[in-house]
């Protein structure tokens, strides 16, 4: 029997220390890790086809962690986890927005570090254990094909990063029933609603966008004022 070959992990982390601590662990935890300690740097030798999952420090010499976040995303379709120090609105939401997949607040320890990689790597592998034969969803000009993560409306491919796609599935999964912000956030984060974070929220709005949806007046992915979102299956064309 062939081994199952190991998880790929770039950690970008300016702090030696820390970086080896994080490094020794998830190596032990059957990760193959490799280390970046400046922003510039890891752009400059990013190959996102040697890599998995990503753990990005926020502060970092040469580029910021919401730089390299900007262009690694490009590049990469994979989870990427930003680890910061600072606990600001701001910095999540932008972090959202440029295709980060969640953040983790320093100090943390590293299983609980490790927990949150193995729910973005699962959030990731969307639909392995559901139905072989749906892998295909139609709506009008709008299609998503599940095995390949792939979006096209009217013919044209539209690029989504790996949570967008997995948002985007369940809704479309659902069409025509609203689901709440907890069931939405459980599928994207594998943990409970805080009722604080605005992964979902930013999410939709991302999706929005690239989906041609008003923001103003939303008529493809709709806002049900406490109770959630809908995905309005005849919106498509």
């Amino acid at each position: 029997m062939m081994e199952e070959e190991p998880t790929r992990l770039l950690l970008i982390e300016d702090d030696l220390r820390l970086a080896e601590l994080i490094s020794d662990y998830m190596t032990l935890q059957g990760f193959h890790v490799t280390m970046q300690h400046r922003g510039d740097t890891a752009i400059e030798t990013f190959n996102p086809n040697r890599i998995d999952i990503v753990i990005l420090d926020l502060m970092l010499p040469g580029l910021n962690g919401l730089q390299v976040c900007q262009q690694i995303r490009k590049l990469f379709d994979g989870p990427i986890l930003i680890l910061t120090a600072k606990n600001s609105d701001i910095d999540h939401v932008m972090g959202l927005e440029l295709g980060a997949d969640d953040f983790v607040t320093k100090p943390i320890e590293p299983p609980v570090l490790l927990a949150r990689l193995r729910a973005l790597l699962r959030r990731n592998q969307l639909g392995a254990d559901a139905t072989p034969q749906v892998n295909e969803l139609h709506f009008g000009q709008l299609t998503l094909r599940r095995r390949a993560q792939q979006v096209s409306l009217k013919k044209k491919n539209i690029v989504l990063t790996s949570q967008e796609f997995t948002l985007l599935w369940i809704m479309a999964e659902n069409a025509g029933q609203v689901l709440d912000r907890d069931t939405l956030f459980e599928s994207l984060r594998g943990i409970g609603y805080d009722g604080v974070d605005r992964a979902v929220d930013v999410r939709i709005s991302q999706l929005r966008k690239k989906l041609q949806d008003d923001a103003r007046n939303p008529m493809r992915l709709r806002t049900i004022w406490g109770k959630g979102y809908l995905f309005v299956p005849d919106a498509w064309g």
